[in-house]
């Protein structure tokens, strides 16, 4: 008895002494079930409950205070979670949401978006209620399970009649192709099956050498490209995937299988995801995007493969919960701190969907905590996007010099995303975001999705001038020459190219910015290139602000900041500038991401006589 005693206090003392002798053990379906309870909590509250409206039964969007027919899908998380709590209030609810869903449904099949007429969005009701039917079924009337059947019949008709890359971006391909076949489980259809692979094999036919899915973009000869890493990863994949277990594709699977081991190291170690290059930022919201539904099923169908993927998942939820307030997901980290009003439904659904689904096919629950691509020092280039990631001890990073353009150029909502060698995202630990992006310019292009702000400025660290021609500025260079290298462990990103306008024009200046990245410190080479004009340039920093942070200029040419937990120096080692702290901060805020900045300038002084000239900074971390 006291040598047993004696045993477990020995090994208690080398575990707790040496816990790089244990490995964490590491379970989704916790982490899950706690997110998906709080966010039906919170849709259930949106429904309406009056008996005599037409429109009982539907959940409202608080923001846009009108009831989206998207906000439906939340049929199966509803569904879902009384089958395995037995809470039939969530019975009730999901009856009711999927009947009021029907009674929108058009004579096509299809469902408008409501508050717009885009029609693709039919594969995700169409899933929603395929997956929600099986659970409800033997609780529906006569009378609604014939009705449910018709317009889940209708809603498929429709896709495998109208999807096609031609109709709709690439994501809504990837989705119907798991769509058709949980519709074909209850309607029976060959032509259902056959028009699965047919599209499951056009997308991965898009895939890049790479294996990063392009289609997301603007048209040429009527197909879409471009990548877009969101879309991807809380859309298109998780869709193949499912589409290949059902259908035992193999080829498919092992093309997704390939293209999430590229997007992976897109997974920052907070849980985060890095969409902030991609064509579709502008919806960029750092745990993914503001209307697709979610990485979390992806990653949770390639747990037995990898454990990476269940880190992922779970520090992603975990993130994702950063980004809430009583079970309602905003448009990042700092919306409640930016906006009053309460954000659209939109990521709240989309989010509770995935993970029922997440936690309904989730493969390999339980298994250790592997470290993600993020969280080892490491510089990775990926070159048909032009971007590079790395990691060092402190710091994590994202450059883009993608160079995707849309024949539609600035008219379009692809071309106006961080590039040109830009510092898009920018990590560091024990902190979290120390600079991020957004678009270059804030529109509203798609009303129901983007919220009213006026008077805004990108959040994105850049280069820029503004003359009687217009405003030019690195983040519009689509052509950029990007090199890297690592030596002994410091990482050194190098781009070049022209300060052009939204119109991809040049306006005289060249530049090329190097970034060399220690364990504890960025350095900064700006060198500008005064060929055919002589504006004066400026530097812009914009750090992002957290509250409770603070900013001083120490000297002409340092800036202290302090943080809750760090305290960071920015210092310009060299070059005629003048700092400039908070010029039109109030301005620094974006509702994607939904973060706020605080802008330190460096006002570059120069002569008319200037052909080159040198700036040096240095971001160190005391």
């Amino acid at each position: 008895m006291y040598l047993k005693t004696f045993f477990c206090i020995v090994s208690m003392f080398f575990l707790s002494t040496f816990p790089a002798c244990t490995q964490m053990i590491d379970k989704l379906s916790v982490h899950a079930w706690e997110m998906l309870s709080d966010l039906n909590a919170a849709l259930l509250r949106q429904i309406q409950t009056d008996k005599q409206s037409g429109d009982y039964g539907a959940v409202g969007c608080p923001h846009c205070r009108l009831y989206h027919t998207r906000a439906a899908e939340a049929v199966y998380p509803f569904a879902f979670e009384f089958q395995h709590t037995g809470n039939k209030v969530y019975l009730r609810a999901a009856i009711d949401v999927g009947n009021w869903l029907i009674k929108q449904q058009q004579d096509s099949g299809a469902w408008p978006e409501t508050p717009e007429e885009w029609t693709g969005t039919t594969t995700d009701q169409a899933l929603m209620m395929a997956l929600a039917y099986p659970i409800l079924r033997p609780h529906l009337t006569k009378r609604e399970s014939d009705k449910w059947l018709r317009a889940i019949e209708k809603a498929g008709d429709y896709l495998e009649r109208v999807m096609s890359p031609q109709f709709a971006s690439i994501n809504y391909c990837a989705t119907t192709t798991t769509t058709l076949l949980f519709v074909d489980r209850l309607i029976s259809k060959e032509s259902y099956r056959v028009k699965a692979r047919e599209l499951a094999h056009r997308v991965i036919a898009k895939m890049d050498p790479d294996y990063f899915l392009t289609g997301e973009g603007g048209r040429v000869f009527g197909v879409k490209y471009g990548v877009d890493l969101g879309y991807n990863m809380e859309m298109s994949l998780w869709g193949l995937t499912l589409y290949a277990l059902l259908a035992n594709d193999k080829e498919v699977y092992e093309c997704v299988e390939k293209s999430l081991e590229k997007h992976l190291p897109f997974v920052y170690p907070d849980g985060s995801l890095d969409a902030s290059w991609g064509i579709r930022s502008n919806k960029w919201t750092c745990f993914g995007s503001g209307t697709s539904d979610g990485s979390i099923l992806l990653f949770s169908l390639f747990m037995d493969k990898n454990d990476q993927y269940r880190r992922a998942a779970i520090k992603n939820i975990q993130y994702l919960r950063t980004c809430m307030r009583d079970g309602i997901v905003g448009f990042g980290p700092l919306y409640f701190d930016i906006f009053e009003s309460p954000p659209c439904i939109y990521p709240t659904f989309a989010k509770a969907k995935n993970i029922a689904m997440a936690i309904a096919f989730m493969r390999a629950d339980e298994g250790i905590s592997a470290p993600l691509p993020s969280e080892q020092k490491g510089i990775r280039y990926f070159p048909t996007l032009n971007v590079v990631t790395l990691r060092t001890a402190e710091w994590c990073s994202t450059i883009s010099a993608y160079t995707y353009k849309d024949p539609a150029g600035e008219k379009s909502k692809y071309m106006h995303r961080p590039t040109g060698g830009s510092i898009c995202n920018l990590w560091l630990k024990d902190h979290g975001y120390f600079q991020a992006s957004s678009q270059t310019i804030y529109k509203r292009w798609e009303p129901m999705s983007f919220p009213e702000m006026p008077d805004t400025k990108p959040l994105t660290p850049r280069i820029e001038f503004t003359n009687p021609s217009g405003y030019f500025t690195n983040l519009y260079e689509f052509d950029a020459h990007l090199t890297y290298s690592d030596v002994s462990g410091i990482y050194t990103v190098n781009c070049f190219g022209e300060l052009k306008n939204s119109k991809q024009q040049e306006g005289g200046i060249a530049y090329r910015i190097s970034y060399e990245f220690t364990d504890s410190a960025l350095c900064k080479e700006i060198e500008l290139f005064y060929h055919d004009a002589n504006d004066r340039v400026r530097i812009v920093e914009p750090i992002i602000y957290y509250p409770g942070m603070s900013f001083i200029q120490t000297d002409e040419r340092t800036v202290s900041i302090r943080a809750r937990n760090k305290q960071i120096e920015i210092h310009v080692v060299s070059g005629k500038v003048e700092l400039e702290l908070g010029k039109d901060a109030s301005e620094y805020r974006f509702p994607y991401p939904a973060l706020q900045a605080y802008p330190v300038g460096l006002n570059i002084r120069n002569d008319t006589s200037d052909i080159r000239q040198t700036v040096r900074l240095i971001i160190k971390i005391l």
